[in-house]
């Protein structure tokens, strides 16, 4: 087939994509790729190895020093370093049984670590800084060091780490940048020791099926799980990546990544990407929030990525600086050859917006792709390319993945079987059993539709989580995920997201989670209002109700008709599992904890912060 120009100046072509169908009687929808997944490394450090030799004096990996000058480490460097920590990490009595918990957020200390805890086989668990810092009680992070028993504590910047350093026993080591009031702390050089003929031997018994790390995830409700991941998850992924997005194998890719490495997408997915193919990763200490997205833009306009990924929220702040600051368009766009996004459903506006920055600068769109995954699959399962890319699809299944689409509750499951799925879920047999089906499909819990149902190649779209549809009263059901998406664009840029209530309800009812800084944009504000005063303010709800009325003329069905709706008055909890340290709000967390809010909204008589569309 010949090959598709599209935009971004790329050459693409469909073949990565071409997909055989099986249906079955039942309903069942069996999607495989035509060809194989090409042979892949065994280990995630076979790849830093051959690079290593390769080109030994690009950098893989750099950050910015306290005094603003970009630290970098070349592949040769963390090589070196890799093998000595290693060295040193193999004279502690490490194992699965006793892994290494890393505390501290994306550093280079934190990747050495990894990287050599991965090379001599020691199995490591990036930890959500929010658990130790943001936290109130500590709850999560207490049982997180219940569940895995680590026999090492990473912690670098120490001090922010005081507070939870008194959860961890007295006869673990801590390895950090210096001794706190409480503790004495291990630097990193005086971890390192000479490479020996044990490590040697150690490396040697690797293999694809070694526990590289554990990533914690809570799923919808519960306390976090460990999800294990081994080397064969990690470089199948990166293999599928490759073959997803062809221009990596053209050049060693360029990031600017702040995505949390305890999250699978920044930390599986963006690092392997980064490794396998003998690119550059600068770690971006910026954040997709109104103070943090300042140093995004500073490390924008220094370094200009090949690839650049983010998250939803990213994106949208992105776009808006992009729109009106020429010398950052100018920067960013230079070699820029796709976006990716995940985590989330990406708004059109902001797509359009990017669109329409990328062709000012360029004058053509620059490509932008997307997937599903989740950690347990990690993370890919399914990519676009740029000429089936829009708002909600998510294509079809990469090389390596045979996807299963089973019906439940009047939808599609997605599920999937590949090297990248993982073996289970550490210490906890129940749940791992009933993550799979009776084929040994991974349930992934997210519905899809087909894009032409007469015809399943031409795609997948997204179609929520089969978790969060109800049913009205009516016996009717809600299909939450698409309505959510369809609520948080008509109230942009107020809302950050929508919880939607209703289970057995006469009709929908909606709890905003407010974006202050774009509720204060719509009133004219300096500032960025508090929740408390956002819930009650009269002309920011007369706008909502605008909004909202305006949606209800369009979907009067009723499980589409937001009848009523009000703002949350206090943010989002972490610690009760209303939001995650990446800012995804977890819809029946914020219902079961909120459920006091959805009695008012569904009271005779509501009081004047509800908004009403009758």
């Amino acid at each position: 087939m010949q090959a598709e120009q599209l935009p971004g100046s790329l050459s693409w072509t469909p073949d990565p994509f071409r997909t055989e169908v099986e249906r079955r009687e039942d309903g069942t929808i069996y999607l495989r790729p035509s060809e194989a997944l090409s042979a892949f490394p065994e280990r995630l450090m076979d790849s830093l190895e051959h690079w290593a030799s390769i080109a030994p004096d690009r950098v893989l990996v750099a950050r910015r020093s306290a005094g603003g000058e970009w630290q970098t480490v070349t592949y040769r460097q963390m090589l070196n370093k890799v093998r000595r920590v290693a060295a040193g990490l193999l004279t502690r009595e490490l194992s699965a049984e006793r892994p290494i918990a890393i505390l501290s957020g994306n550093s280079i200390e934190h990747l050495t670590i990894a990287f050599a805890a991965m090379w001599a086989g020691i199995p490591y668990c990036p930890v959500s800084p929010s658990y130790s810092q943001v936290s109130g009680d500590l709850q999560k992070l207490t049982y997180v060091l219940e569940l895995l028993t680590p026999g090492l504590i990473v912690a670098f910047d120490t001090a922010a780490f005081e507070r939870a350093l008194r959860c961890v026993s007295e006869d673990i080591e801590v390895v950090g940048d210096a001794d706190v009031a409480s503790r004495k702390v291990t630097t990193l050089a005086a971890l390192e020791a000479e490479p020996t003929a044990a490590l040697d031997a150690a490396h040697a018994r690797t293999n694809a099926g070694t526990i590289a790390k554990f990533l914690l995830t809570s799923g919808s409700t519960g306390q976090p799980k460990a999800v294990i991941t081994t080397n064969r998850m990690l470089c199948s992924n990166a293999h599928m990546l490759r073959q997803a997005m062809p221009f990596l194998v053209d050049d060693p890719p360029v990031l600017l990544d702040w995505l949390p490495w305890n999250h699978t997408f920044g930390g599986s997915h963006n690092v392997g990407l980064v490794v396998s193919n003998g690119g550059s990763l600068y770690i971006d200490d910026g954040k997709p929030t109104p103070a943090g997205i300042q140093e995004t833009l500073r490390n924008l306009r220094e370094i200009a990525p090949t690839v650049y990924f983010n998250v939803p929220k990213g994106f949208e702040m992105l776009a808006h600086h992009l729109a009106n600051d020429a010398q950052l368009r100018r920067h960013f766009y230079s070699r820029l050859r796709a976006y990716f996004f995940g985590g989330a459903a990406l708004a059109q506006h902001t797509w359009d917006a990017l669109d329409e920055a990328a062709l000012k600068e360029r004058g053509e769109r620059i490509p932008m792709l997307a997937g599903l995954g989740a950690t347990e699959t990690g993370p890919s399962v399914t990519f676009t390319t740029p000429a089936a890319a829009r708002a909600g699809v998510i294509g079809l299944p990469a090389k390596g993945n045979i996807v299963k689409l089973a019906p439940v509750a009047e939808k599609l499951e997605l599920r999937v079987q590949g090297p990248n799925v993982t073996p289970g879920y550490w210490r906890q047999p129940e749940l791992t059993a009933a993550a799979f089906d009776e084929e040994k499909f991974y349930r992934l819990g997210d519905a899809v539709r087909l894009l032409d149902e007469s015809d399943p190649t031409r795609g997948l779209q997204f179609d929520g989580r089969i978790g969060e549809d109800f049913k009205l009263s009516n016996g009717t059901w809600v299909s939450v995920g698409p309505l959510r998406a369809e609520l948080i664009a008509a109230l942009s840029p107020m809302a950050q997201d929508v919880v939607i209530a209703g289970l057995n309800a006469d009709y929908l009812a909606v709890l905003i989670v407010p974006d202050p800084r774009g509720c204060g944009h719509v009133l004219g504000a300096s500032d960025s209002p508090t929740y408390d005063a956002l819930a009650s303010h009269h002309d920011l709800l007369a706008v909502i109700q605008q909004r909202l009325a305006a949606h209800a003329k369009q979907n009067p069905a009723s499980t589409r008709c937001v009848r009523r709706a009000m703002l949350l008055p206090t943010p989002p909890s972490l610690d009760q599992g209303e939001i995650t340290d990446k800012g995804s709000i977890n819809q029946r967390a914020v219902l079961a904890h909120r459920a006091a809010c959805v009695d008012v909204l569904y009271a005779a008589t509501p009081p004047p912060q509800v908004v009403r569309i009758d």
